[in-house]
């Protein structure tokens, strides 16, 4: 009697500290999520301010997601040599420095500083996301790893639901008259209105340098408990054992393929929707909160998958499901004019939503001592959202913002095979 007394106080125990751990995890997606939503709001607002074209707009996402792509792999080695709790406060410090490196772009209205800072900042979310995505996956069974993302989901969309809220509330104020007044303006009158339009991020993220300074410190003193991902239960070590390369993981390869192309559409339903219903005739004033429908839709989805997943569907079920969602949105959003169309791009995130959630346990299950590498590839996949955006924007100029969205359809006929049949393909 007295030991199982003590077996259970020792499981109250440890599930006190998941319910924190995953609280403290729940505040990093938060800060992922605004941060990576405000691009939004960045890609017409600098448009216009740095008079770009579709093309050199949409080098925002490129700028931001491509740091993924190169700090992955550093970002494990920090991790390896700092732990989670340290690499996840050094992360923090590192999108302040980004933050910061705005204020000068602001005042000159320098484009390349702009994205110089957006690079800096998604450095910052290399390391974050490299070291909390493996967290929360392992930090309970395997299972339910898509139900503990989804939670961390809604905190991350909720926070992108506000962002371009937020910040189009003061970088796109009023930006509808000042866009027409810009075309009967003599030269010096209209560089003065563009600098004054430049400057109005720098009080935003002077704020956000801030707070996350604050938030570093935070979780550098949290009682956040590290995880050890180098350890292999018995039968994964047994199946591993013949195992010398993570190339030899040919399901974690294809995952890595469907997370990079699932990234650079979801960027797309996010970042471009606001562009696009501007390509419509909606005004800036209307079509600011688009990106916001998107991530409520995306709310929705994982709300979804919080209460089925694994209960009524599986994880590679709620891919399929999703995929062919993405499919009959996308051709909506393609053979429909108007509102309605931007409508369908919006309902995407609901289509996106349970996407990461079942990619992520799918491609790293069985990887044991391997884990760390492996889901380094995945944060490397992320710079999906720096080639598809300006791809699509490369299309937009070429023929039309809306025909451009062709390009999301064969991704999700890609999510679909691997939902169906690539997770699966454990060996060479």
């Amino acid at each position: 009697m007295e030991s199982q007394l003590e077996a259970n106080s020792t499981a109250k125990v440890q599930k006190s500290g998941t319910n924190r751990s995953i609280i403290i995890i729940g505040a990093l997606f938060f800060i992922f999520g605004f941060v990576t939503w405000l691009n939004s709001v960045l890609i017409p607002y600098l448009k216009i301010a740095c008079e770009l074209n579709n093309f050199e707009s949409y080098l925002v996402t490129f700028a931001f997601y491509i740091s993924y792509l190169v700090m992955a792999l550093p970002s494990a080695w920090v991790l390896k040599v700092t732990g989670f709790k340290k690499g996840m406060s050094l992360g923090l410090l590192v999108m302040a420095i980004g933050a910061l490196i705005f204020v000068p772009a602001a005042f000159t209205r320098t484009y390349e500083f702009f994205l110089i800072g957006l690079f800096v900042q998604g450095t910052g979310l290399a390391i974050l996301q490299t070291a909390s995505n493996p967290y929360i996956t392992i930090l309970g069974p395997i299972e339910s790893a898509a139900k503990r993302i989804s939670i961390m989901g809604i905190c991350n969309k909720i926070a992108g639901a506000l962002a371009p809220i937020v910040l189009g509330a003061i970088a796109l104020k009023n930006v509808d008259s000042l866009v027409e007044n810009l075309k009967v303006m003599s030269e010096n009158d209209k560089v003065a209105a563009l600098n004054a339009l430049s400057e109005r991020v720098i009080v935003p993220y002077l704020i956000m340098m801030a707070v996350l300074v604050i938030l570093a410190v935070l979780i550098y003193f949290s009682s956040l408990p590290e995880v050890d991902t180098d350890s292999e239960d018995e039968e994964v070590a047994k199946s591993n054992i013949h195992k010398k390369s993570i190339f030899q993981f040919p399901h974690l390869l294809l995952g890595v393929l469907a997370l990079f192309l699932y990234v650079g559409v979801e960027v797309i339903a996010g970042d471009t929707v606001i562009s696009y219903g501007a390509s419509q005739g909606i005004s800036f004033a209307t079509a600011k909160f688009f990106t916001t429908y998107t991530l409520i839709a995306m709310i929705v989805g994982y709300v979804v998958g919080i209460f089925t997943i694994p209960k009524y569907i599986s994880q590679e079920k709620a891919l399929s499901i999703s995929a062919i969602v993405g499919i009959v949105l996308g051709l909506g959003a393609i053979f429909t004019e108007g509102f309605v169309s931007v409508l369908f791009i919006s309902l995407l995130g609901l289509a996106n939503a349970l996407v990461w959630p079942a990619i992520w346990p799918l491609s790293i299950a069985g990887l044991g001592k391997f884990t760390k590498t492996g889901s380094s590839l995945l944060i490397m996949a992320i710079a999906g959202g720096a080639i598809l955006p300006p791809v699509y924007g490369y299309l937009a100029d070429m023929f039309n913002p809306q025909q451009a969205y062709w390009i999301i359809i064969p991704v999700y006929a890609y999510m679909l095979f691997f939902a169906a049949k690539g997770h699966k393909i454990k060996s060479k």
